[in-house]
């Protein structure tokens, strides 16, 4: 908490010295390191309230950088933070609760469209995948580790994770999710596979940070170049 109010300070100091100078140009390492502190943690603040007058902010600031009173006790400003930062835990379990089902009825309404698709073929599991190539060797097991290109998207396409061009991954197949194994343990070596995974046999209701949701179902594109 005081690491985040000390950025917060910093972001307030930035944008005082903006909002009084009228700042188009950051000419000064102090200037460059300010201005992004303060970017990055007005964008952190913005995800958990816009509701802050501006100028009372940047006052209290002053006030408590110049040694002034503060116009609230201490007791008063431990109240206040408590109800906000509960107000903040609220928001965000409520944001995941409608994320959860969104997400999944997404998901349902896609796979139930995608298995109509020419070439589409349905794993017990619910895994769906579709050839894009052909290949014609052997299949892993999961005690093997495969070299294999891939990029996984969202469903608005929204890439996620990919290999870079020309630099295959290296993954133990037991180490991988319920989804991957069971579509990679049926792919000939030298394959290329679109797959389908339902959130439940991906990373189901806690997602991956940021990037994936609650929920989610997952697109891959993989190709099988090596067993090891």
């Amino acid at each position: 908490m005081k690491f985040r109010w000390l950025l917060l300070s910093g972001m307030l100091v930035a944008m005082n010295q903006a909002l009084s100078e009228d700042l188009t140009e950051l000419k000064t390492d102090k200037e460059r390191l300010s201005y992004g502190i303060g970017a990055s943690v007005a964008k952190n603040l913005k995800k958990q309230t816009t509701d802050v007058d501006l100028d009372v902010l940047i006052q209290g600031l002053k006030n408590g950088l110049s040694g002034q009173k503060l116009l609230l006790s201490e007791k008063e400003l431990q109240k206040v933070m408590n109800k906000f930062q509960g107000e903040v835990r609220q928001n965000a379990l409520l944001s995941k609760r409608l994320a959860l089902e969104e997400n999944k009825k997404k998901g349902e309404v896609f796979l139930s469209e995608n298995k109509l698709k020419p070439g589409v073929e349905i794993l017990p599991s619910g895994v769906q995948y579709k050839v894009l190539k052909a290949g014609s060797g052997k299949t892993p097991i999961d005690s093997d580790v495969v070299q294999v290109n891939y990029r996984g998207t969202l469903l608005d396409g929204t890439e996620f994770d990919s290999t870079e061009s020309g630099h295959p991954a290296e993954l133990k197949v037991s180490s991988l999710i319920a989804g991957w194994k069971d579509a990679l343990k049926l792919m000939p070596l030298g394959s290329k596979w679109q797959i389908v995974i339902p959130s439940q046999l991906a990373y189901g209701e806690r997602g991956v940070g940021s990037d994936i949701g609650p929920n989610e179902t997952l697109v891959f594109e993989v190709e099988l170049l090596a067993i090891k």
